[in-house]
């Protein structure tokens, strides 16, 4: 059984180890017509709890980054490839990935944002659909097909990485500047983030 609206998902049970593990389905945050939308690869445990994308330690990082691009979190939507907290915070299976990629492309295609951003590895595998080395391709921008449309997709580390290894914290915050340039943040007639 699967209810969506818009662009969220309001009951699915194609996975069976998540829909045991989750307490709720975390949709994605943020603006509907978002210039600039992040990709994350699924909920942790304090994101299952609160129900939103990136409110934990990771979230703080990429707030901050955010902050000193010029933006702020309510500026960009922020979403995942899966929307429920796989087991003891384990990357999602391939199944759990492909379960939940329509709702990815159902989103993307609602929003229309002028850049996707992906954070970490399986995101950008998942967008990109092929392998992704982030290390050495944060701050490069491609285009893919997602949903029915070809985007801009810049690949970036997730900010978690900025916590387990400080030497990554320069090349994410890079990207996040890059990212908000991108869409013309700080541009007032030239960007949709300057209606918010």
């Amino acid at each position: 059984m699967v209810e969506t609206d818009g662009p969220d998902v309001c009951a699915c049970e194609r996975c069976p180890a998540l829909v045991e593990s989750r307490s709720r389905i975390v949709n994605g945050v943020g603006p509907d017509d978002a210039a600039l939308v992040f990709v994350g690869e699924a909920p942790g445990a304090n994101e299952d709890a609160e129900g939103e994308p990136f409110v934990g330690r990771s979230g703080s990082v990429l707030d901050d980054a955010l902050r000193d691009a010029g933006l702020a979190r309510a500026d960009v939507r922020i979403t995942n490839c899966v929307r429920c907290r796989p087991p003891e915070n384990r990357d999602p299976s391939a199944d759990e990935l492909d379960n939940c990629a329509d709702f990815l492309d159902r989103e993307l295609d609602y929003v229309d944002p002028d850049l996707v951003v992906t954070l970490g590895k399986v995101p950008g595998q998942r967008v990109l659909d092929r392998d992704v080395a982030v290390t050495k391709e944060v701050g490069s921008v491609v285009d893919a097909r997602l949903g029915g449309e070809s985007r801009r997709v810049l690949v970036c580390l997730h900010p978690a990485a900025t916590l387990y290894d400080r030497s990554q914290r320069e090349a994410f915050e890079d990207a996040i500047q890059q990212a908000a340039a991108l869409v013309g943040a700080g541009e007032s007639d030239q960007s949709r983030l300057g209606d918010y």
